[in-house]
């Protein structure tokens, strides 16, 4: 209890003292830091004087060969100043040193010091010596020659050789033990006024905390009637003050918004109750966590004996479980179907599947709405139904005047011309009629067979379908005087049914040719595209037509749609060929789309998952 009290205090405090501390140890780094900086520029000062001083002499024995006094000369200025003199040639062959036998050392050319003054500039280095293994403070500078032994920069640009001269930077630096001793004396002083100094002021704030946090804990076990006594006597200061009446003005807002939420969760549970949608909510582990009224009757369950049960107990039906489990992977809403067996009958739903998320944005589970579609389904069926049973009756007329018309042409009739041409007419109505009547038939066929899913699909390559379609197009295009061109790698392979998409191409074709000028060219090209979602077949058919207004594209694939009737009726066409051409393509789960533009030709795409 004692740790929990006093906490916040000993948080502080301690934060305190350790800041004092290495605020202390930093001021004394960066003095000792700053001395050792300074001590170090003083004594390559007084070593550059030095090398001045000697440059003049060393310059005339060098001039005159005299090597044995250089050697002299070195050792006698080294010994009285404690200081290692080195001479270098101008090749920097080392000439004489204070501490070393010049034969012994290695050419010094490539020390940094030696190889600046060689190149004519003064320079001062600390660096390990390579011969004493100890950190030195070199200074090296050139020596120049003229006749007279004694010359500068300005006199002579020939550089005889190099003058080094080198002390341990050890006896550079200026002893910091008494400066180190004196800060830390200072530092102790400082820290004892702060660290008293601080404890004071942080248990005179404390105090006040602990009182606030007291009545925070009450707040938590959701006392909101309680108000804090902090922040009212001496020892507050204004801030605690601001806290504390802030707090009470918290708990009392607080108050008022939970019974607000209490209202509207009670709104909201008698909203939800009377939907007539049905509608389940579960968490992650898709245990149902909500189900209205709805719901519950739909199938056929006591909502109250429900909550917190996995979702595949109660219901058992393998498509809702199956979505559940796609939008928990993919975590993206969509739309689909299923069946509900109602004991009486098929019931067709619609469902609305979504992600819940919490606040934070994070997944909390997944909800589920209801629409009972079973209605539009059987209307949808009864229209199927109708389309082929209307195209079933008409076949039969519509066949046997075409024989009879045939028999007529061939002879059977005197040959009179208005005869003739009215029957020509006959003929070519009939065979327009035997074309929306088979259009019919395969539409309505695809779409029981998606429905059913009766559509085989088998992995093939699809050149030869492709090949194949355009073969049935040729004629047609003869007649124009139009060239197909086909354009797919052999090795392009999709799961296609061959004969729905063989059928598919051919009405993309036709089209083209039909909306094409004579000498135009049609394309029809394969080709991979990668997606993030996988790779992508993509079969395009490209014409140099007449081109489609972009009002008339939205609905180009709706049944018996035409962009221009009158010129529509004159080409020829059932208008279904494209309403075919989508819903095979959906049959492959695949889609279509078309891009255009008036006057410069059509673009219809078809894609399709790849292998």
């Amino acid at each position: 209890m004692l740790v929990k009290q006093h906490g916040l205090f000993w948080h502080m405090f301690l934060l305190t003292f350790i800041t004092l501390i290495l605020t202390i140890g930093l001021v004394a780094w960066l003095i000792s830091t700053t001395v050792d900086r300074f001590s170090l520029e003083q004594a390559g000062f007084a070593l550059q004087h030095r090398a001045q001083l000697l440059r003049a002499p060393v310059s005339e024995l060098l001039q005159d060969g005299a090597i044995d006094e250089l050697r002299t000369l070195c050792i006698d200025a080294g010994r009285s100043s404690r200081t290692r003199l080195t001479v270098t040639a101008a090749d920097g062959v080392a000439l004489a040193d204070t501490s070393e036998n010049p034969a012994r050392l290695n050419n010094l050319g490539n020390r940094p010091e030696i190889a600046a003054a060689l190149a004519g500039r003064h320079t001062t280095e600390v660096r390990t010596g390579n011969v004493s293994g100890e950190l030195m403070l070199f200074v090296a500078l050139p020596i120049y020659g003229k006749g007279n032994g004694i010359t500068t920069e300005q006199t002579s640009p020939t550089v005889l050789g190099a003058l080094r001269l080198a002390i341990p930077a050890e006896r550079a630096l200026l002893p910091r033990s008494r400066i180190i001793v004196h800060a830390l004396l200072a530092g102790v002083a400082a820290l004892a006024g702060a660290v008293l100094i601080s404890y004071l002021f942080f248990r005179r704030t404390a105090r006040p905390l602990e009182e606030l946090t007291g009545t925070a804990v009450q707040y938590a076990r959701g006392e909101l009637s309680k108000r804090s006594v902090a922040g009212r006597g001496r020892r507050s200061t204004r801030e605690i003050g601001l806290l504390a009446a802030a707090m009470d003005q918290m708990a009392a807002q607080l108050q008022e918004k939970i019974d607000t939420i209490e209202s509207q969760r009670k709104q909201l549970e008698t909203v939800f109750s009377s939907m007539v949608e049905a509608v389940i909510a579960v968490d992650m582990q898709e245990r149902i966590v909500i189900i209205n009224d709805a719901a519950a009757a739909l199938f056929g369950i006591e909502k109250e004996q429900v909550h917190g049960k996995i979702v595949q107990e109660i219901i058992r039906n393998p498509a809702l479980h199956e979505q559940i489990g796609r939008i928990m992977r993919d975590g993206q809403p969509f739309e689909d179907e299923i069946a509900l067996d109602t004991g009486s009958g098929e019931a067709s739903l619609q469902t609305s599947v979504v992600m819940l998320h919490s606040g934070d944005r994070e997944s909390s589970g997944a909800m589920v709405v209801f629409n009972d579609i079973t209605r539009l389904r059987q209307l949808e069926r009864m229209r199927s139904d109708f389309v082929a049973n209307v195209s079933h009756e008409l076949r039969t007329p519509i066949t046997s005047i075409r024989g009879y018309v045939e028999t007529l042409l061939d002879g059977a009739m005197d040959n009179s011309g208005d005869a003739r041409r009215f029957l020509e007419i006959v003929f070519r109505q009939s065979l327009q009629l035997n074309e929306i009547i088979e259009d019919l038939l395969m539409l309505s066929r695809v779409e029981r067979d998606i429905k059913e899913g009766d559509v085989s699909l088998t992995s093939q390559q699809l050149l030869p379908v492709l090949e194949d379609a355009l073969d049935t197009c040729r004629l047609q295009a003869q007649e124009k005087r139009i060239t197909l061109r086909l354009n797919c790698p052999a090795d392009i392979s999709a799961t296609i049914n061959a004969t729905l998409l063989e059928q598919a191409i051919i009405n993309l074709v036709g089209n083209a040719i039909i909306h094409s000028n004579e000498g135009d060219t049609v394309t029809v090209r394969a080709e991979m595209e990668g997606r993030d979602d996988g790779d992508m077949v993509v079969i395009s058919v490209i014409d140099q037509g007449s081109g489609i207004a972009k009002q008339h594209l939205p609905r180009l694939f709706e049944r018996f749609y035409r962009s221009d009737r009158a010129r529509s009726r004159k080409l020829g066409g059932t208008g279904l060929g494209l309403a075919i051409v989508k819903h095979i393509v959906q049959a492959h789960s695949g889609s279509v789309s078309v891009a255009s533009v008036l006057g410069r030709g059509s673009t219809f795409r078809i894609e399709l998952q790849a292998d």
